[in-house]
């Protein structure tokens, strides 16, 4: 039984000393080279006007959690798209209540003006 995961621990493991390699050869032999510029915040090439700890708003926040949650519901119906066939009507059926439950969702989120940047 403990074989069977011998190969994936093998891979995690030359995983994680890569990464950990380089971070500690970047470390070791890149240049260090510091001065006012390099040291200062770059916003797109443009001079900082305000300070990096600013707030944001709550409606920020917001909007970021719906665009992860409507966007990790999206991503549940790729393997639905790749088995359509071998699902069948239930698969169908099931897929069309999901899609519903959605975007019902979407419109209490527009209903309630989540969406609105006033």
């Amino acid at each position: 039984m403990v074989t069977t995961y011998v190969p994936l621990m093998i891979m995690i493991l030359i995983g994680v000393i890569f990464g950990v390699s380089n971070i500690v050869l970047a470390e070791i032999l890149g240049p260090r080279r510091r001065n006012k510029a390099k040291l200062s915040t770059y916003e797109s090439g443009m001079e900082p006007i305000k300070s990096a700890r600013e707030r944001f708003t709550v409606k920020f926040y917001l909007v970021a959690v719906m665009f992860i949650l409507f966007d990790i519901e999206v991503i549940f119906m790729y393997p639905w798209a790749v088995q359509f066939k071998e699902l069948g009507m239930y698969g169908f059926t099931a897929m069309i209540l999901f899609m519903v439950l959605l975007f019902s969702g979407y419109l209490y989120v527009i209903k309630k003006g989540a969406l609105r940047w006033d």
